[in-house]
């Protein structure tokens, strides 16, 4: 592991290195996920086009996405502390792995909608803007979202208890403590490996996004998406301070201008996709993609919302304060407590 570390800090202090060779006004920028419309449709186009357009052509920029450039999404914030990567996007779900404290908005069953999400990132921003700031030398620079990460079956449910006793598929520790409060064992998978599990039978079901669902291919061996959002992949996009304020100050105020935008135009096709994935997987009206699934769409009941915020309250809130330690959850009564109108408890 120490000598692939190693590896990864020689190959991206190369790109630094050719960076300071080159022209200043080229940035090199790592992203999110590849092969998503976020990526493709949003933070591929804004760096590689419109940077160039809306700077008159004085600054350019080249992006890879991080799960395409050999870069562990835990260690993505690391990597931006040390000048690695100067501009970088992290998954709070990946970096909480080392900073709990960090994934605070995107807990399991917190954000049942895009409208808790927006109220919720807005109240937990000025601390995670001063969080990576002053612990980790990074300057935020804009929040994105991906579409909300619902559940996947083989078999057909009815019910969050309907997952007791299957094998689920999850990408952080507070949607395991989620599935494993209904009765399910959490199943720590890349996304990258979720069809391979799901066709071999290692798990029954998978949490994912709706639309990056679909494009895996997840309609063709599920029968059911459950569409109770479990989270959003809340993702952060920094920059390692020192780069930043090496920009010249016009770059910077363009970048400091034009990223809200680009934030806000990644929420917008984000929340469309969500509807869209679950149309695309069920074969309804509303899908514009080539290939349509034949799988059924549950509703959450009024007694499932219910079972929701119970769970987060009782199992998820409290086992993230175990995790993350008094701090957190004095974080989280300064900012989220008041919005949610639910206390962390104390650490015992």
């Amino acid at each position: 592991m120490l000598v692939y570390f190693a590896g990864l800090l020689m190959f991206f202090a190369s790109l630094l290195c050719h960076a300071q060779t080159a022209p200043e006004q080229r940035l090199r920028i790592v992203g999110g996920l590849g092969g998503v419309t976020q990526y493709t449709g949003h933070e591929e186009q804004f760096w590689t086009r419109d940077l160039a357009t809306l700077s008159g052509g004085r600054y350019t920029a080249s992006i890879v996405p991080f799960d395409r450039a050999g870069v562990p999404g835990q260690e993505m914030l690391n990597l931006m502390q040390l000048g690695v990567v100067p501009f970088g996007t992290a998954l709070l779900s990946q970096i909480s792995t080392q900073y709990p404290e960090l994934g605070a908005p995107d807990m399991a069953g917190l954000n049942p909608d895009v409208p808790t999400l927006r109220r919720t990132v807005g109240a937990f921003r000025p601390y995670l803007a001063a969080a990576l700031r002053e612990r980790y030398g990074a300057e935020l620079l804009a929040v994105y979202i991906y579409p909300a990460q619902e559940v996947f079956c083989y078999r057909p449910l009815q019910q969050l208890s309907d997952l007791a006793g299957r094998r689920t598929r999850v990408s952080s520790s507070t949607q395991a403590d989620f599935i494993s409060a209904v009765g399910g064992t959490p199943v720590y998978t890349e996304f990258s490996q979720i069809m391979t599990n799901m066709k071999s039978g290692n798990t029954d079901c998978a949490v994912t996004g709706t639309m990056s669902g679909h494009t895996l291919g997840l309609h063709e061996v599920t029968s059911a998406i459950y569409t109770m959002p479990l989270s959003w992949g809340v993702a952060v996009f920094a920059a390692n301070r020192e780069s930043f304020n090496a920009l010249p100050a016009d770059l910077q105020a363009l970048l400091r201008k034009e990223l809200p935008k680009l934030e806000a135009a990644v929420w917008t096709q984000s929340e469309r996709e969500t509807d869209e994935g679950i149309a695309c997987n069920t074969g309804a009206a509303g899908c514009g993609k080539p290939t349509k699934g034949r799988m059924t769409a549950v509703r959450p009941s009024p007694q499932d919302e219910a079972r929701r915020r119970e769970i987060f309250a009782t199992r998820v809130l409290p086992g993230w304060v175990q995790r993350c330690g008094p701090e957190c959850a004095k974080a989280w009564n300064q900012t989220l407590a008041p919005v949610m109108g639910l206390r962390a408890p104390a650490v015992q």
